[in-house]
């Protein structure tokens, strides 16, 4: 048995003896380079995030107060976040939006009603100043924001300021479905 143990152990140490004499027997070498690398990373590649919830529906429920038939002061939807958001380069956000409108109600609503409702919608977390759009608003300035610089940042986007289009005064249309929709692009920016 031990002699078996000494015929393990032999073989490793007269091949390292091997390789180590082997070393010192050869001649020069050679070499070349250095060899230059080249790459690059394009200065217009921005990536818009993946939403968080995965769902893209901003859902506000129920638009009126049933027993005043008019817009409920107190609408909100949880926010949504784009994650992972990325870009090489200085680039600009920009948020665009429509207003929700009755979808089945289609005609001239009677006096004292609406079909539509307006709000704004806020895209915030990558440009120091938030770009948003009001949809009850005929300018919207602070719909484009730029960043300076490179980055990746979450965005989040949100609703507020529900109004009835036309005024408070009016009450919205029955309809089933009030829809509207929120844009977000972002692009390199030179």
């Amino acid at each position: 048995m031990h002699r078996t143990l000494s015929l393990l152990i032999a073989p490793p140490v007269l091949l390292v003896l091997a390789t180590a004499a082997h070393a010192q027997t050869v001649g020069p070498s050679d070499s070349a380079g250095p060899i230059q690398i080249t790459g690059n990373v394009p200065n217009n590649v921005c990536t818009l995030g993946a939403l968080s919830d995965g769902d893209n529906l901003f859902d506000v429920g129920v638009l009126i107060d049933t027993g005043t038939g008019l817009l409920r002061p107190d609408l909100a939807a949880p926010p949504k976040v784009l994650t992972g958001t990325q870009c090489s380069s200085r680039s600009q956000l920009t948020i665009a939006a429509t207003a929700m409108t009755a979808q089945a109600f289609v005609t001239t609503p009677p006096t004292g009603f609406s079909r539509g409702v307006d709000y704004t919608a806020t895209a915030s977390g990558w440009t120091p100043i938030d770009a948003r759009y009001s949809t009850g608003t005929a300018a919207n300035a602070a719909a484009s924001q730029v960043r300076e610089t490179a980055g990746s940042a979450d965005i989040t986007i949100s609703l507020s300021g529900f109004a009835t289009a036309g005024g408070p005064a009016l009450r919205p249309v029955a309809d089933d479905t009030y829809q509207g929709a929120v844009v977000v692009t972002l692009a390199a920016a030179s």
